[in-house]
C-alpha cells in the first residue's frame, strides 16, 4: 500500500509538467488525426446527373478501395520508398562517419565543424530546393556547363535522375542534424571503456566500430526512424524542383497526390490517402524497431 501511494505522489508531483504536452499532442495531433479517419469513411454523393445537390454520406471502406486501386498514389509510394533506399543508408553512412571524426580526440576545430556540417539543416526546406534547382537547371545550371565543355551531356531533371537528384537534395540538408544526434549520443560513451580498449590495442577506427557503435545503437535507430518519417513526408524538395522539371508528377510524393485531391475538392478521399500514408509510416516504425530488437537478442 505504501509503494501504491508513493507512486501516486509521485504520478502528481509529475502532472504539472507532463499535462501541458499531453493537452498540446491531443490538440495537435490526436483530434486532427481522428477526424481525418472519420472523414475518410464519408464521401460526397451528387444527385442528378452531377447538376444537383451535393450531401455527404457514409460510403464505408470506398475510399481505402479507391486508394489501393490508384495508380497514381501507389506509385508515389513506390517513388518515396525507391527515394529512401538509396538515400537514407548512404546519409546515415555519412553522418556516422563525421560524427565519429568529430567524436575523435585527434580531430581539431570541432565546435566549427559541429556548425559547418549543422549549416544545411539551419535552412528551410525550401530554400534548399530553389538552390539545388538552380543547380540542376538544364540551361543554367553551372554543373551541366562544366560536363558540357568536357564533353558529357547530363541532365539531372530526367526521369530516372530525378530520383538520384532528390536524394542529393535530402542527403546534403539532413547530414548535418543526423550528425549532430549521433555525436551526442557518442559524448555518453564512458572514456574508461575507451581507456580500457586503448590497453588492450583496440584503438582508432578498431574501437570506433567495435566499441562506440554499438553503444550507440539506440541514436542509430532513432535516426533511421526519423530518417523513415522523412523520407515519406517528402513534399517541398520536388515541388520546388518543378519549376525545372516539368516532367515531375503533381503526384509524385503520397503527400503531393493527397493535395491534388484536396485541390479537387475530393477532402474525404485525400482524408483516407493520409490514413494509409500515416499507418504505412507507423508500420514500418514498428518494424524497425522489432527487427533492430531481435537482432540483438
Amino acid at each position: 500500500m505504501t509503494i501504491r501511494r508513493r507512486r501516486i505522489r509521485e504520478l502528481r508531483r509529475a502532472a504539472p509538467f507532463v499535462l501541458p504536452f499531453l493537452l498540446l499532442f491531443v490538440i495537435v495531433y490526436l483530434v486532427p488525426t481522428g477526424y481525418s479517419v472519420g472523414q475518410s469513411f464519408f464521401a460526397v454523393q451528387r444527385s442528378g446527373l452531377g447538376l444537383g445537390g451535393a450531401e455527404t454520406a457514409f460510403a464505408g471502406f470506398d475510399n481505402y478501395v479507391r486508394v489501393f486501386q490508384d495508380g497514381d498514389f501507389l506509385a508515389s509510394l513506390g517513388r518515396v520508398a525507391f527515394v529512401g533506399v538509396i538515400q537514407v543508408p548512404v546519409m546515415l553512412g555519412i553522418a556516422l562517419v563525421l560524427a565519429l571524426l568529430i567524436d575523435s580526440t585527434a580531430s581539431k576545430g570541432r565546435g566549427f565543424f559541429r556548425i559547418a556540417y549543422f549549416v544545411p539543416y539551419g535552412l528551410p526546406g525550401v530554400i534548399a530546393g530553389l538552390v539545388w534547382s538552380f543547380l540542376y537547371a538544364p540551361t543554367l545550371s553551372p554543373l551541366t556547363r562544366g560536363f558540357a565543355s568536357i564533353g558529357i551531356d547530363v541532365s539531372f531533371v530526367t526521369d530516372s535522375a530525378l530520383p538520384f537528384s532528390i536524394a542529393n537534395i535530402l542527403t546534403w540538408a539532413w547530414t548535418g542534424y543526423n550528425t549532430i544526434l549521433i555525436y551526442a549520443a557518442l559524448q555518453a560513451v564512458p572514456e574508461e571503456t575507451m581507456e580500457a580498449a586503448a590497453l588492450d590495442g583496440c584503438s582508432g577506427w578498431k574501437a570506433a566500430l567495435l566499441i562506440k557503435v554499438p553503444q550507440i545503437r539506440p541514436a542509430l535507430l532513432l535516426t533511421l526512424v526519423f530518417s523513415i518519417i522523412g523520407t515519406f513526408q517528402l513534399y517541398n524538395e520536388p515541388v520546388t524542383m518543378k519549376s525545372v522539371a516539368p516532367n515531375l508528377s503533381s503526384t509524385y510524393t503520397p503527400i503531393m497526390a493527397a493535395l491534388r485531391s484536396l485541390s479537387a475538392n475530393d477532402f474525404n478521399y485525400a482524408a483516407a490517402q493520409s490514413v494509409v500514408l500515416g499507418a504505412l509510416i507507423c508500420v514500418l516504425s514498428v518494424f524497425v524497431f522489432r527487427a533492430s530488437a531481435r537482432s540483438v537478442d
